[in-house]
C-alpha cells in the first residue's frame, strides 16, 4: 500500500524572508514585520522583517569589518567574484523572474528581460575593478624632483537606497558599483517591491563574497535614513530612490559628519559614477629614492 498523502492535500512551504547582516539572515531585532501582496489581486504573497535602527547599526558593523577584507581583494579577485556572482543569478533566472513578476505585477517577458539585464549588468561591473585604476589614476607632473601619483582606494561602508522600481535591476547595480569599486554596502530596499532582493541576497549569501561585504534591509527608507545619516561609521550614501524628501534628509544628516551623498537616477551605471564611490589618494616619492 503506498503511504504517501494525495499530492492534492500537500501545503507548500513558504519562503521565510528576513534581513542579511553579516553573511547571516538574522530577524529583525524590534519583531516587526510588514506584508508584501501581490498588485491587484492583494494575494499574500509573504512577510517580511521591517529594520530598526538597532539593524542599520549592526549592519554598519559587519560592513565595516568586510570593508576591510573586500579592500584588501586584488581588483582581479573582485572582478572573478563579482563574475561568479553573475553566475550564481543566471543558475536561479527562472525563479528570480518568477519572485519579480509576483511582487510587482510585471508580465513574464517583462520580469525575464529584467532579469536577464541584471545579469547582465554584473558582468559588465566584473570587468571594471581592474579598470577603475588604469582609467582614473595617474601619475602627475610636478615642479620638484619628486613622483606624484594618484590612486584610488575605496570609500569604504557605503549605503545604498533602492528604488521602489526596477525592483531587481537597480538594487543589482547598486550593488555591483559598490563591490567593484571596492567597498562593503549596506543596501535598503525599495518601500514597495522588497521580496526580490531578498531573493537576491541568497544568491549572495551562497557566492564567494565574504560575509559583511554586503548586507540587505527591508523595512521603511524613512525611517532608516536619518540613522545612516548621522552615522560616523558610514563612509558615502547614494540616493537612488528618487525621493526628493528622503534625499534633503539624507543631505540634511550627512552635512552633520560631511559625509558625501550622491543622487542616482534610473538603473544605469557610469564609470564617473563607480568613481564617485571611491577616494583619490595622492602619494609623493623622491625621483631615485
Amino acid at each position: 500500500m503506498n503511504s504517501a498523502m494525495p499530492a492534492a492535500s500537500r501545503l507548500s512551504v513558504p519562503k521565510t524572508l528576513k534581513l542579511f547582516i553579516g553573511g547571516k539572515f538574522p530577524r529583525t531585532e524590534s519583531g516587526r514585520v510588514l506584508t508584501a501582496t501581490a498588485p491587484g489581486t492583494g494575494a499574500h504573497l509573504a512577510h517580511y522583517c521591517r529594520a530598526s535602527r538597532k539593524d542599520l547599526r549592526d549592519a554598519v558593523s559587519a560592513a565595516r569589518k568586510g570593508a576591510a577584507v573586500w579592500a584588501e581583494a586584488t581588483p582581479y579577485l573582485r572582478s572573478q567574484i563579482l563574475y561568479r556572482l553573475a553566475e550564481m543569478l543566471e543558475s536561479r533566472a527562472a525563479s528570480l523572474a518568477d519572485e519579480l513578476a509576483a511582487a510587482t505585477g510585471m508580465k513574464a517577458a517583462a520580469a525575464n528581460a529584467e532579469t536577464t539585464a541584471a545579469i547582465d549588468r554584473l558582468v559588465h561591473l566584473a570587468g571594471w575593478p581592474d579598470k577603475l585604476p588604469q582609467i582614473f589614476g595617474s601619475v602627475n607632473p610636478v615642479a620638484a624632483p619628486y613622483f606624484n601619483f594618484s590612486q584610488l582606494e575605496p570609500s569604504g561602508v557605503v549605503v545604498l537606497f533602492a528604488p521602489d522600481s526596477p525592483a531587481l535591476l537597480t538594487p543589482v547595480s547598486l550593488i555591483g558599483s559598490a563591490l567593484a569599486a571596492g567597498n562593503a554596502c549596506i543596501l535598503i530596499a525599495g518601500d514597495k517591491f522588497p521580496t526580490p532582493v531578498l531573493s537576491l541576497a541568497e544568491a549572495i549569501a551562497t557566492s564567494d563574497i565574504p560575509g559583511g561585504v554586503v548586507n540587505i534591509l527591508t523595512g521603511q527608507r524613512s525611517e532608516l535614513a536619518p540613522s545612516a545619516a548621522d552615522h560616523h561609521d558610514v563612509d558615502n550614501i547614494v540616493d537612488a530612490s528618487g525621493d526628493p524628501v528622503l534625499g534633503a534628509v539624507l543631505e540634511a544628516g550627512a552635512a552633520v559628519n560631511l559625509k558625501r551623498v550622491h543622487r542616482w537616477q534610473g538603473p544605469e551605471v557610469t564609470p564617473y559614477q563607480l568613481l564617485q564611490l571611491t577616494e583619490t589618494k595622492t602619494t609623493w616619492h623622491p625621483v631615485g629614492g
